[in-house]
């Protein structure tokens, strides 16, 4: 559930705030009369990726044995990658996105235009969220929890893009931005981990060193229960991890926790200040 929360919370704060800049500029632009198709694109887009979430979890769920293992961990290594790439890819491009967004709206002649520049935007959000929510749900044992933490998640993330709205650069991101990278990463390493285990699996490799488990735990709240299924779903966790599991995690973790870490500080509280209703400062 905790990995769900975060991953829609952060991906549906990203969608606000590019809605946020789209209705915002055609606003103060004197093009009110266009919000509408930018909502028809979000809207849109929302649906073709909640049915093809539900569609594609239902064709995973067929599977069992080697196909399963393939797909889990084929499922995990691309989601890793994609949330690597995200956490990246918003350090170095969040203080342009404004100015990117409202030149794509001046260039924009029509409705179509705009609703498929909303469509486009959630679109690509909306995919990736669907990948990580899969991953969550095969990383955590209850795929109930992953649909009540995802819902909270864009509850909380609507809330957050509306105060964002209302209260422009006043909303510091750069720190909510800088906190869930580094989640998002432990999270990414966890399911580095579980890439290795399924495709160790996969390929019948079940003795050894590196299949011995690093440690065994058997009772507590380490070995099973709500805490055992937090820390699994969110960072991997598993109380007999094996040793390839264990160095694969820390492989990830080390050199891409660091990298993000000394990168600086993130654009994102440019971000927020892209949002802007004043006439003024056009």
């Amino acid at each position: 559930m905790g990995a769900s929360f975060l991953i829609t919370l952060r991906e549906g704060l990203e969608v606000a705030l590019v809605l946020a800049i789209l209705v915002a500029y055609l606003v103060k632009t004197g093009r009110r009369s266009d919000v509408a198709a930018v909502w028809k694109g979000a809207v849109t887009a929302t649906l073709m990726c909640l049915v093809g979430g539900i569609a594609f979890n239902a064709f995973v769920g067929e599977f069992e044995g080697k196909a399963e293992q393939f797909i889990e961990g084929t499922i995990a290594i691309l989601a890793a990658s994609v949330l690597t790439w995200m956490v990246f890819w918003m350090r170095k491009n969040a203080r342009g996105l404004g100015a990117e967004l409202r030149a794509q709206i001046d260039q924009a002649n029509s409705t179509r235009a705009l609703a498929t520049i909303a469509f486009v935007a959630v679109l690509r959000e909306g995919l990736e969220t669907v990948l990580f929510l899969i991953s969550a749900e095969t990383a955590s044992s209850s795929g109930s929890s992953v649909v009540v933490g995802g819902l909270l998640g864009l509850v909380v993330a609507a809330v957050l893009g509306r105060v964002v709205y209302a209260g422009g650069n006043r909303v510091n991101l750069r720190a909510f931005f800088n906190i869930t990278g580094v989640l998002l990463i432990l999270f990414a390493a966890g399911l580095f981990g579980k890439f290795f285990h399924e495709y160790r699996e996969l390929f019948g490799f079940e003795s050894g060193w590196l299949v011995d488990p690093t440690w065994t735990i058997t009772s507590g709240a380490w070995s099973g229960g709500t805490f055992y299924d937090f820390m699994k779903g969110f960072f991997g966790w598993h109380n007999e991890a094996e040793h390839i599991r264990v160095i694969a995690y820390f492989a990830y973790l080390i050199p891409v926790g660091w990298a993000f870490l000394a990168g600086g500080p993130t654009g994102s509280t440019t971000r927020t200040s892209t949002i802007e209703k004043s006439p003024s400062r056009v």
